[in-house]
């Protein structure tokens, strides 16, 4: 049995975090939203984009937490939150790299490209939108959800082979 967020099971808050904005919890919510149309979804583009979604709220959630307006001088270019996820947590720099990297794919997906993403590229998106969730809501004081993939089946290490 799988488990994620609805709106009637919200993000479980740790007593050491009581004073999260309203819209940390909202972005939360779509996160886990979107993570579940990724899963249930029977399209591989919509599962990929959704996966990637799933990931960008979850940024996003953070961002309303931790994220404070910069000063406004002069004309600055603006940031995409995973540049901006990166600076505001640099802990989660290397997830913000990772989620960058795979815009270009999501909006290929978005588009109707049936050759943007495999299915295993799908479901490798989905399982690491998962785990990327619950990495946010733990550092937002939260109890992370439970794992939302156990059906997506990894091959342990020792079951692969070395071909040549």
């Amino acid at each position: 049995m799988t488990t994620t967020h609805s709106t009637a099971n919200p993000p479980v808050r740790s007593t050491s975090q009581i004073s999260l904005p309203a819209t940390t919890h909202s972005y939360l919510m779509r996160a886990a939203e979107s993570l579940s149309e990724a899963v249930t979804s029977t399209e591989v583009t919509t599962r990929y984009a959704c996966a990637h979604v799933a990931a960008l709220r979850a940024a996003a959630a953070l961002l309303a937490a931790r994220a404070r307006p910069a000063v406004p001088t002069r004309r600055r270019p603006q940031k995409n939150a995973w540049v901006l996820l990166a600076e505001v947590a640099p802990e989660l720099a290397e997830w913000a790299g990772f989620f960058a990297a795979g815009a270009g794919k999501r909006a290929a997906a978005e588009a109707g490209s049936t050759r943007a993403v495999t299915e295993r590229e799908a479901d490798d998106l989905i399982r690491d939108a998962d785990r990327f969730l619950a990495v946010i809501e733990q550092s937002l004081g939260l109890v992370p959800h439970a794992p939302t993939l156990p059906f997506l089946p990894v091959a342990p290490l020792h079951a692969v082979r070395r071909v040549g």
